[in-house]
């Protein structure tokens, strides 16, 4: 899709929704859920957040991050059953509805990052055990690992907690069992991942992935699988060029838009922000719509003539 198709519709997009008939309406970062007696509707908005706060909102953003997790559900399926009933609509995925479990289950497989909590910043600082898995001294920072390492952490609506599957245990919060079996069907899963994003030219760094408990306590793949807002990817035709060379890898970079807002205002205090300029947000459009074509190999396509909204109620059959 072209740049100037995107910033002439940059304000055709879809900010939220009030869907009748669907049940208890919760609304999410990025997406509008509803929750019935036995399904879940998932609606993923146009909504960009940063800062602990809505930024933007990007063309096509929710659309394409519904239909690459649904492609990545269908490739995984093998591994592991997951929660996709249908995707009625490029924006909506209708779920069946499970017992959350309040593990989010982190997968790396390269020593990378720039926060606190991120692999490189603790093994940077001396750390090489880290309850399930211990690093060798001499690894430098986005070198890949032996093997993919599990790093969990619990789930809160305030602040999410590292924690180690032993102190998972130890907290009841699950027992062995399920402990482990998370840890082995988040590797697998991110191992297929990883193979096949290879095969489309990209590396999957990292990734988090939430599972729950069907109506017969069978465990099941939910939420997202592999997007760009779940997921690291680098670019792996020019990833050992620019390691040898002390630079980063080439990834897929939604951080200008948020530097643009830091440099523009106070995003963390600032009562109203700016909106952003029109080229940033198509900009950004067209970085999601290129890494959905790249993994999914299908060509993006949307009709900016019809509204969202017009289109989900129709596909839904809301009236």
């Amino acid at each position: 899709m072209e740049l100037q198709t995107l910033e002439k519709n940059v304000k055709n997009v879809l900010k939220g929704t009030d869907l009748h008939g669907l049940g208890e309406r919760k609304v999410g970062k990025v997406r509008d859920i509803y929750i019935g007696e036995k399904t879940i509707t998932l609606v993923s908005t146009d909504r960009h957040t940063s800062f602990d706060r809505i930024i933007a909102h990007i063309p096509c953003k929710g659309e394409i991050l519904n239909l690459i997790s649904a492609w990545w559900f269908k490739q995984t399926e093998d591994i592991i059953q997951n929660h996709v009933i249908s995707v009625s609509d490029p924006a909506v995925l209708i779920a069946k509805k499970c017992t959350v479990i309040p593990i989010e289950c982190i997968v790396r497989g390269y020593i990378t990052g720039s926060t606190n909590t991120s692999l490189w910043t603790l093994y940077n600082g001396g750390q090489r055990d880290f309850g399930n898995f211990t690093l060798l001294d001499g690894l430098k920072k986005n070198q890949k690992l032996d093997e993919p390492v599990f790093t969990p952490t619990t789930k809160s609506d305030e602040h999410d907690r590292p924690i180690t599957p032993a102190e998972i245990v130890s907290e009841k919060i699950l027992s062995k069992e399920m402990t482990d079996e998370l840890e082995r069907v988040a590797k697998a899963v991110f191992k297929r991942g990883q193979e096949i994003a290879l095969s489309k030219g990209l590396i999957l760094v990292d990734t988090k992935y939430e599972f729950g408990l069907d109506e017969n306590g069978k465990l099941t793949l939910i939420d997202e699988v592999h997007t760009p807002d779940s997921s690291r990817y680098w670019k792996a035709n020019t990833y050992q060029e620019r390691i040898d060379q002390g630079l980063e890898p080439e990834y897929f970079d939604k951080e200008f838009l948020r530097l643009w807002f830091k440099d523009n205002c106070d995003p963390y205090n600032d009562a109203v922000l700016p909106e952003a300029p029109p080229d940033m947000g198509a900009e950004l459009a067209r970085r999601y719509i290129e890494i959905y074509e790249t993994i999914t190999g299908e060509k993006f396509e949307h009709d900016f003539t019809v509204p969202v909204l017009d289109r989900i109620e129709k596909n839904l059959s809301i009236k």
